[in-house]
């Protein structure tokens, strides 16, 4: 059956309300709290080699570890949003990482932090595909590409939170209290989303006007959609496909930056701060300007197909520079580099996201999403295994910013050859 927006007396009586943006912020900070979890270890990575005695090929195996139960997380969590919904399924998945990152500090050799990275990586799984799908109910397509940008910015806040936060804490107290004092944080989100998260035709908050402009697309079926109609599309892996490409870049900045900057410049763990303060305020830029980007071309008459692929088509040449970061010498070149890079990266990855419900019904958006970054979550093991052989093996991290510096063309060539137009994806 179709569904059309009824506003209930209640709502047709509510004064003009804005509350999706508000909707918008919990997911911002939910993104925000994910990446302070999984950003802790790759600040003290070189601290922990040094007190525990681990070798590169061990982190690689580490934050491998993590990349394959993500993957695995992904798989699930889209399909198990899509049918039970996200208000309950996203504070669980919440809950369980915050445990997951407090129970780091109860562990001292690598294959314990293995272990605790598959915890984490299964229950953050849930992250994405549940900010997806809330954006996908909550905003019409037009807002879809701001509202991404905006939640998705919180993986740079997390970023420069850790930054700030990890060397001061370790100094204080100790490496073990930066996964405590961190990891509990979400246990108070999770009482917020609770309190404060409904449907938007079940909000009081939300007004008959905004209501309107919430369902303004054209209504959709709201039946399940099994995945055998959704898995075999070449739609879903034009969106799988370009995670799996450049997902593993991001991720190799995460992990292997801070580690990057101490093994070339021989720097502590203080002296990271700056330069990484740096390129994490470059990307959280990139991201709301990307999302930013698509959406007034699209605003301004642009057929969505052509705003998004234009914005990341400026995102993809805003990330080749990286290849001459093995040449830069300087240590504020490799930063100011790598901050145009990282900030691409976020525009790109706020325009790619918003494609899956560009092509998708609601309906079937978590699922999508899900495969998609469960593809993006393989790509990261192969890159995070190989990049600590290859700094192992090679003492060079060269091979590893060649593949970054070339990764989004060839990215944004296979979207435009699986879906040349965006289409809409009628699923019978």
């Amino acid at each position: 059956m179709y569904t059309t927006p009824t506003p209930t007396p209640a709502l047709a009586g509510s004064l003009r309300s804005h509350f999706r943006w508000t909707v918008c912020a919990l997911l911002f900070f939910a993104t925000t709290l994910s990446y302070v979890d999984r950003q802790v270890l790759s600040l003290l990575a070189k601290t922990l080699e040094t007190s525990i005695g681990w070798t590169a090929v061990e982190y690689g195996n580490i934050t491998t570890a993590f990349s394959i139960a993500y993957g695995i997380g992904l798989l699930l969590a889209g399909r198990l949003l899509d049918k039970f919904g996200t208000r309950i399924g996203f504070a669980v998945a919440v809950a369980v990482w915050s445990a997951a990152a407090m129970l780091h500090a109860a562990v001292a050799t690598a294959l314990g932090f293995g272990f605790m990275r598959v915890f984490l990586g299964l229950s953050e799984a849930a992250n994405f595909p549940a900010c997806i799908k809330t954006v996908a109910e909550w905003f019409p397509k037009r807002e879809r590409g701001t509202a991404t940008g905006l939640f998705n910015s919180g993986a740079n806040i997390g970023a420069i939170a850790t930054i700030l936060l990890v060397p001061w804490l370790t100094a204080k107290f100790g490496w073990r209290a930066c996964f405590l004092m961190t990891g509990s944080c979400g246990f108070l989100w999770v009482a917020v989303w609770l309190l404060m998260f409904r449907q938007p035709e079940d909000h009081p908050r939300v007004s008959a006007e905004e209501l309107a402009v919430i369902r303004s697309d054209p209504p959709e079926k709201v039946e399940q959609v099994p995945w055998r109609r959704v898995f075999p599309r070449k739609e879903t892996w034009a969106f799988g496909l370009g995670k799996f490409l450049t997902d593993p870049i991001w991720w190799f900045y995460l992990f292997w930056l801070p580690k990057y900057l101490q093994d070339t410049y021989h720097l502590p763990l203080k002296g990271v701060i700056w330069p990484m303060l740096v390129v994490y305020n470059a990307s959280t830029v990139g991201s709301v300007a990307g999302g930013w980007l698509s959406g007034k071309l699209i605003g301004s008459g642009w057929s969505i197909n052509a705003g998004r692929k234009t914005a990341m088509l400026i995102c993809a040449l805003c990330v080749v520079p990286v290849l001459y970061v093995p040449y830069a010498g300087g240590l504020w070149m490799v930063v100011g580099i790598l901050s145009l890079a990282t900030a691409a990266h976020q525009g790109w990855s706020a325009n790619l996201f918003t494609t899956a419900s560009d092509m998708f019904p609601r309906v079937a958006t978590g699922s999508v999403v899900g495969i998609g970054s469960a593809a993006g979550a393989l790509g990261v093991a192969l890159m995070t295994n190989a990049a600590g052989w290859i700094v192992t093996l090679t003492h060079s991290y060269f091979l590893l910013f060649m593949i970054s510096g070339v990764a989004y063309l060839v990215a944004l060539g296979v979207v435009q050859l699986l879906s040349p137009r965006l289409e809409r994806v009628t699923l019978n």
